[in-house]
């Protein structure tokens, strides 16, 4: 999955040896650095030959009306993308007056390397130039996790062998209203990159996954100067009214004589450096960057800011900066490593996971965390379901305080969330399926505002987090208005239907996690979590009621709660029909998905992958296929509603019609697969997330990291192989060490205690390192652990073990409630010339 010459493993850092630009989008996504706030991609410092010259702020936006070829009512009316901010990580190398080109350079060495330890991005070059010197260029590249607005780049730049002219030009640009100052077309590495992609057969010219562009001027340059080595711009945004400012403040080191010289114009600003170089005599300069943005404050208090931000540097300098990054560092890892013991690869590639997870969410700060994070302008920078149902389970265990920040985001976007129900005629709130600013921005509304589902994924991640953390002040002060208005939306949303004197609640019209079925009545993962939203929004307001009254006195002024609301809440969850087919066995995905054909993936050629590319929706629809796992992930989330059976039935039909064509699903699909026995399928899958975006899997890395993959992978090797639940608020675990993996050791807090988890094949061992005692259970069976004495658990196995994986063909032996046999097949591609040949069309009878 990934060129070990080129990447070799090495278990805490990502290394580069030789320079490519046939892929630079995927390396430069692959070496981003950030906090959560700012993240600068991976480019290089040269400036040239880049994919994305991407610098991105954590929602930093632009927005602008969007335009239906047919409006309705209701529609999203507002469109919201990333903007790319100015960047600041040019520092252009000439020697003899000759630039440093990397495409044509004669590299004598290369190596970058992405070290995790430290979370700084670090080159080194060895260039022989066109006159036969020898140039050594080292530079490092680090967002500071410790100070949110902080970024600092150096660069030593060394000859070798002989003396020589040498200039080093610092410069800050806006690429988003200028993309390429070299004149506006695309770069000789993008040119490639689009050239390979098209040769492979991937095709570049429509992708829904990429953001929108937008033509007209972005940013309004306002205030801008110079003051000796330190540069300012400063810009308003036109449509959303944002403002930011940047700064940069540069040092010399050398003792080689020089002289500098500066300019400075709305969309540029350079500190160039002339050097009259001795060999053997290093030149570093050190550049600090700091960006402010806000979405009123005036340009002008930003760039106060940006100025005070420098000044503290100024008089400490940057070393005390790059200490506290380490030491900020030390204390993640100490938190939320996973271990794999023996698997050096497997190691690397899930400490490069959980590093993004970091440079995702950690200084959010108030933000949501991004589809793509802030290392690059994929899915518009929008804040999906991701962050609650892939992300937090890792925040919530590891870091809490980033979770709660993020449960901080919902809360405050409840306004927003209220409109918009009323909107769509339903009661309480309908948080937005993609936003930025709260507002809904997703024009498809099948693939989007149907999803009602994100709902419940809010909720269920705040009774997550309050689960794992006992952050019950936050749920009084903040959450519970969150769940109180969602209950509300699913009472009114659903509808109820009675038979034979059973009355069932049922929901209608909307669409699951699965994008390849739209807009259908009683989908199972909808129904199961918003019975899970009802109950949690019925049980909440009584504690509140009788544990702390004043609370609940303020919650229901806030809310305008009525005392019978908990009650019908409550009877709408009880008699909440979830889809069962006796005939079949299994839950179906929804009302009519038993109803549709059945796509044959087995025999879909490779190059019709994804199915979004190649086929109208339209057709995908009439189609039994699956984005990504939807009743599988119900199994998960909810699994203590099904019994292993149901599980397993469930899993060995959905399985064969799951594309994973969204890297959402791999992860749920190894969680389930590790549970219900097919162990080296679970492995296989996890795999496949593993190496997402090292091993491009799904040819759109180049446009960011896929956060949520990177989440998933936490809680795959947690949950699905850890086999840690949490239902009902009891820590539970039942383990499915993978064969070839000799240990697996991952560290988790739980209410306030942190836990050492150590798993083996023959044992499990739990040891408290701070905190109080913790009661747990192992295959039903209690134990407790204390800071004296560790919980030392004998496993007998690692739960059953299935062969192989499932497969279509037992499809061939059922029938459906009419009859008719399910018979899987590949849409075939017509054209206007191709005739029809009745005896290809199946039995009518197979049609009924």
């Amino acid at each position: 999955m990934i060129d070990r010459d080129r990447f070799p493993v090495d278990p805490w850092r990502l290394i580069e040896t030789r320079y490519s630009g046939d892929d630079a989008g995927v390396t430069e996504t692959m070496f981003s650095v950030g906090n959560g706030y700012l993240g600068l991609r991976g480019n290089h410092p040269e400036g040239r030959h880049a994919h994305e010259h991407g610098t991105f702020i954590n929602g930093f936006h632009e927005t602008w009306p969007i335009r239906h070829a047919e409006q309705a009512y209701g529609f999203a009316e507002v469109g919201q993308t990333i903007i790319n901010a100015p960047d600041a990580k040019v520092m252009r190398v000439y020697v003899d007056d000759e630039p440093l080109t990397l495409d044509i350079a004669e590299m004598r060495e290369y190596e970058r390397v992405l070290d995790m330890r430290d979370g700084i991005y670090r080159r080194r070059l060895l260039w022989r130039t066109p006159a036969g010197k020898d140039v050594l260029i080292e530079d490092d590249r680090m967002v500071s996790f410790a100070e949110r607005h902080l970024a600092v780049m150096r660069m030593t730049v060394t000859l070798l062998d002989t003396d020589a002219p040498v200039t080093i030009s610092s410069q800050i640009v806006n690429r988003q209203d200028g993309e390429n100052v070299y004149g506006g077309v695309p770069t000789v590495a993008k040119a490639r990159s689009i050239a390979a992609q098209k040769e492979a057969g991937r095709g570049t010219e429509f992708d829904p996954r990429k953001t929108d562009k937008i033509n007209e001027r972005v940013l309004q340059p306002q205030e801008y100067w110079q003051d000796e080595l330190r540069s300012a711009l400063s810009y308003r945004v036109t449509g959303s009214g944002m403002t930011l400012a940047v700064a940069a403040d540069h040092q010399i080191d050398t003792e080689n004589d020089f002289d500098t010289r500066s300019l400075v114009e709305p969309d540029i600003a350079k500190q160039v450096f002339r050097v009259r170089a001795k060999a053997g005599v290093p030149i570093t300069i050190t550049k600090v960057v700091s960006y402010h943005t806000s979405r009123g404050v005036p340009a002008r208090e930003l760039v106060d800011r940006c100025r005070r931000t420098l000044d503290r540097i100024a008089i400490d300098g940057v070393e005390p900066v790059y200490r506290r990054q380490r030491e900020w560092m030390d204390e993640f890892w100490s938190r939320s490593d996973v271990r794999i013991a023996g698997q050096d690869s497997l190691q690397q590639a899930t400490r490069w996971c959980l590093f993004q997870l970091a440079q995702a969410a950690a200084r959010a700060d108030g933000f949501g965390v991004p589809a793509k994070g802030v290392t690059g302008s994929g899915y518009s920078g929008h804040y999906f379901w991701d962050t609650e149902i892939y992300v937090l389970p890792f925040m919530a265990y590891t870091n809490p305080l980033w979770a709660r920040n993020a449960m901080r985001m919902r809360t405050m976007m409840l306004p927003a969330a209220r409109r918009r129900a009323a909107q769509l005629n339903e009661a309480g709130a309908l948080f937005p399926w993609r936003t930025i600013n709260g507002e809904e921005a997703s024009a498809y509304y099948a693939a989007g505002t149907a999803q009602y589902h994100i709902n419940a994924d809010i909720s269920y991640a705040i009774v997550k987090y309050v689960r794992a953390t006992g952050d019950v002040d936050f749920m009084e002060r903040e959450g519970a208005d969150v769940l109180v208005e969602t209950a509300r939306l699913w009472t009114t949303l659903g509808f109820w239907r009675s038979y034979q004197g059973v009355e069932t609640f049922h929901i209608h019209g909307v669409t699951g996690p699965d994008e390849y079925t739209t807009v259908v009545n009683d989908n199972l993962f909808t129904n199961v979590m918003a019975r899970f939203n009802l109950h949690a929004a019925a049980r909440v307001v009584r504690e509140m009621a009788e544990s702390n009254p004043g609370a609940f006195r303020l919650l229901a002024d806030r809310v305008a709660l009525d005392p019978g609301e908990p009650e019908a809440w409550e009877r709408a969850a009880d008699a909440m029909h979830i889809p069962y087919s006796e005939n079949f066995g299994i839950h179906p995905q929804d009302s009519l998905f038993l109803e549709r054909e059945v796509w044959d993936l087995e025999h879909t050629p490779a190059e019709q992958r994804p199915l979004l590319l190649h086929f109208h929706p339209l057709v995908i629809y009439r189609f039994q296929v699956l984005k990504q796992a939807d009743v599988v992930l119900a199994l998960f989330l909810q699994g203590d509603h099904f019994s292993p059976e149901e599980k397993r039935a469930d899993f060995d039909y959905y399985d064969p019609l799951t594309t994973g064509d969204s890297t959402l699903s791999a992860v749920v699909q190894s969680i389930l697969a590790a549970e219900v026995g097919y162990q080296d399928l679970a492995l296989e899958y996890f795999i496949d997330a593993l190496f997402v975006d090292l091993g491009d899997l799904h040819r759109n890395s180049a446009d960011g990291v896929h956060v949520a993959s990177a989440g998933g992978v936490w809680t795959a090797l947690v949950s699905g192989f850890g086999g840690l639940r949490d239902y009902r608020g009891e820590l539970t675990f039942d383990p499915r060490l993978p064969a070839e993996w000799p240990e697996l050791a991952y560290t988790i807090q739980w209410r306030g205690s942190v836990l050492d988890v150590t798993l083996r094949r023959d044992e499990m061992r739990v040891a408290v390192r701070s905190g109080d005692p913790v009661p747990f259970e192992v295959r039903g069976q209690a134990y407790i652990a204390t800071p004296e004495a560790p919980a030392v658990v004998t496993l007998a196995d690692q739960g059953p073990v299935l062969p192989g994986r499932p497969t279509l063909t037992p499809f061939a032996e059922m029938r459906r409630d009419d009859g008719t046999s399910l018979e899987p097949t590949v849409p075939a591609a017509v054209t206007a010339s191709t005739p029809v040949v009745v005896d290809d069309l199946p039995e009518l009878s197979d049609r009924a």
